[in-house]
């Protein structure tokens, strides 16, 4: 968690990348944290360069690993989903961990009945 703040912290834009590991049940482990390049080189939003998505993935599955969380980082607004993030959450039915530079961290998940927060735990 402290390296994807520090990551927040260190960046003038939206940092985003995978979060890769194995799903236990209704729980999700994460073992890697994956940056990936934000093609919009923005403050406000992101967007994860498709050949390098792609790339981390292959990796990734021939560790068997999936893709079990997308992280991003919001520079100037708290850590809560916005429209555009919604909208990806739509095509990527995993928790989403959003950090900010102020080290304020929380994960969301769209489910059948809406937007819920997830429970972090770190062991």
């Amino acid at each position: 968690m402290t390296m994807l703040i520090e990551m927040a912290r260190n960046s003038g834009i939206e940092v985003c990348g995978f979060l890769f590991g194995r799903r236990e049940g209704d729980d999700f482990i994460v073992l890697e944290a994956r940056q990936i390049t934000n093609k919009l080189e923005s403050q406000d939003a992101f967007e994860m360069e498709p050949l390098k998505m792609v790339r981390a993935i292959d990796e990734a599955e021939k560790r068997e690993l999936e893709v079990v969380g997308i992280f991003h980082s919001h520079i100037n607004c708290p850590p809560l989903p916005s429209e555009r993030d919604l909208k990806g959450m739509r095509n990527w039915k995993v928790p989403w961990l959003i950090v900010t530079p102020k080290g304020d961290v929380k994960a969301w998940i769209l489910g059948d009945g809406g937007i819920e927060e997830v429970e972090l735990s770190i062991t």
